[in-house]
């Protein structure tokens, strides 16, 4: 079992060495074949040349035939070629998957959305937590390629869960987590599609496609649609036999299905447009859902997500081929042909509304799949990349015991833990130190592994246990101008959420960094005071870091309800040195004067 960062690192440098030579072996490959199909075109030249030569009948019948063999063998060398671009391809993407999980455990930034899109300073946490953009939770887990998967994993670090969830949750990842190698494939798949795709073809199949398919029920049309083909290649072959008049037949019969082809042309486009080239792009979702359907999974929240038995990645593969027979009328010449004597578009029509009639609403249910599971399979890389990371215990009673939690988003060597558990009745406890100490990052901290535990992820600790709470926090408090908010305005309007959710909801938990940094040393004195014997009121508990030494003498008039915490610094002359290790009791060392004096300020 590996169990560090080190040995993860090592374990992807190996499969991207591997992915390496994979890619190196089939590039060869596939220019070999583009060889070939270079000399086969040499050689049909050369047979042309035999055949218009050729003086007899018998040398003219022999060298038609012989034209025939290159086009063949050529159609079978591009196909192989195609198969093997695609191979090319996927482990191209499977190669920078694996370099993405290195760069980042090197502190490299994330090749996946950051969320920035779901950053919301009004939210009870997120701008506080570093949830969501650069830099931030959000953009160390997030794997997903997909809208649904980004929106998925958004919802569940920005909004509240229960226990049951969170349950089902931990044993889902936990699971995924069995199959993670694998996962890595289903990764590749999705690489390098826009992040709506899936939303579009969705939209198409179950908004569009029903309807726009809806002329090809016509009887008559699908009868003559189905018996075409037969029927022009029996008037082909009695015009070479007969000649005469059957060759006026057939081509009225041409004329025929080129007049229907055109009274169907602007039903046909509609049809068409929005697939046109996606063929590869379903393959790869067929590919992805396939994965999904290769297991026997036991998590019932992994079951949920399967609304059928039925293997969905067929029906998307029987899509893709489809596609793929449509995607023939972009070739001008063939287009002409294919549908003068087989009406190929109005066939390829007919299919599409067979194959929608039948899976379509299925399909548009299985394609959601993806998104959830690129969303679980996010948390489980997590935590294949931090293995001494645990899945928390979840309490019903009132409880939060951590012990050696760090913050997630620093690194290893230089991340600091500390041991943290409350009382069995809410305190606030008053949080004092230094400068640069480590007060604001161990608030955050708390806030960010608890964010992490109710998303049924792993947390950076080596054991801990909680109670659900609804978060709340007080940190980054900024001032907008556009809206003619100052700091101390911005600072009254958080206080005010906060204190009306205390009172609507007491299963809070509040995380408070420098309160009322806005206005004069008396009235935040006065403020933090009155706000600290509201929440000892409520019975709220609370991180409240602070450096006013003033309000960690509430513990004096409170007891039972009020803590005292500090982080301090060793001084060695004018050197400071910072353990980052949070103690009992309130702070008796700062270092603001030192740090003056560093740059040029005070005797």
């Amino acid at each position: 079992m590996l169990n560090t960062e080190q040995d993860r690192l090592k374990t992807y440098e190996a499969s991207a060495k591997q992915q390496q030579e994979h890619i190196s072996a089939l590039k060869k490959q596939i220019d070999r074949l583009s060889v070939v199909r270079v000399a086969l075109l040499l050689v049909e030249v050369g047979f042309f040349v035999g055949l218009t030569s050729s003086g007899t009948d018998l040398s003219t019948a022999i060298w038609s035939c012989l034209l025939l063999l290159p086009v063949a063998v050529f159609v079978a060398v591009v196909k192989q070629q195609n198969k093997l671009e695609k191979q090319y391809q996927f482990h191209q993407n499977l190669l920078w998957v694996y370099e993405n999980e290195m760069g980042m455990l090197r502190g490299n930034p994330n090749g996946y959305d950051d969320g920035s899109m779901f950053e919301d300073e009004q939210h009870p946490y997120l701008s506080d937590l570093d949830i969501f953009g650069k830099s931030s939770l959000y953009a160390l887990i997030n794997r997903s390629a997909s809208k649904l998967g980004v929106e998925t994993l958004a919802r569940h670090l920005a909004a509240e869960s229960n226990k049951e969830t969170i349950l089902a949750r931990q044993q889902a990842i936990a699971e995924l987590m069995l199959h993670i190698d694998s996962a890595f494939e289903f990764r590749a798949n999705l690489r390098g599609h826009e992040l709506g795709r899936i939303e579009e073809i969705k939209h198409k199949l179950t908004q569009q496609l029903v309807r726009q398919v809806a002329f090809t029920t016509n009887r008559f049309l699908r009868l003559y649609v189905k018996l075409v083909p037969y029927l022009m290649l029996v008037l082909l072959f009695a015009g070479l036999v007969f000649g005469g008049k059957i060759w006026g037949v057939f081509g009225l019969g041409a004329f025929a299905n080129a007049l229907l082809t055109y009274r169907y042309s602007k039903q046909i486009t509609q049809v068409y447009y929005g697939f046109s080239g996606s063929s590869n792009l379903l393959g790869s979702y067929a590919e992805a859902i396939a994965w999904t359907e290769q297991h026997e999974w036991r998590s019932h929240y992994i079951k949920a997500l399967f609304h059928t038995q039925e293997k969905v990645s067929g029906h998307i593969k029987a899509l893709a081929k489809i596609i793929v027979e449509f995607d023939a009328r972009l070739n001008f010449l063939l287009y002409a042909i294919l549908n003068f004597f087989l009406l190929w578009d109005l066939k390829c029509c007919v299919k599409l509304g067979n194959w929608t009639a039948n899976v379509g609403a299925e399909v548009a249910l299985g394609l959601d799949r993806i998104g959830y599971f690129e969303e679980l399979i996010s948390m489980a890389t997590l935590h294949y990349n931090q293995p001494q990371w645990i899945f928390p215990k979840i309490n019903d009673g009132f409880s939060l015991k951590a012990q050696t939690l760090g913050h997630p988003l620093i690194p290893v060597n230089k991340r600091v833990d500390n041991d943290y558990m409350l009382r069995e009745h809410p305190t606030v406890d008053i949080v004092t130190g230094s400068n640069m100490a480590g007060k604001s990052t161990f608030l955050r901290t708390v806030g960010i592994n608890m964010v992490l535990a109710y998303a049924g992820a792993p947390v950076c600790a080596a054991k801990m246990e909680l109670s659900i709470f609804k978060l709340l926090t007080y940190m980054r408090i900024k001032d907008n101008l556009i809206e003619n908010t100052s700091t101390f305005k911005a600072e009254l309007n958080r206080l005010k959420m906060i204190l009306t959710e205390v009172e609507v909801h007491h299963n809070t938990f509040v995380l408070i960094d420098e309160m009322l940094r806005g206005t004069n040393s008396k009235d935040k004195f006065d403020g933090s005071k009155a706000f600290i014997e509201k929440l000892i009121a409520l019975q709220i508990p609370t991180l409240f870091a602070t450096h006013d030494l003033q309000l960690s003498e509430l513990e004096q008039a409170h007891p039972a309800t009020v803590r005292n915490f500090h982080f301090d610094i060793q001084l060695i002359g004018e050197e400071m040195d910072f353990d980052y290790l949070m103690k009992q009791g309130p702070c008796a060392k700062f270092n603001a004067a030192i740090l003056l004096r560093q740059i040029g300020l005070g005797g």
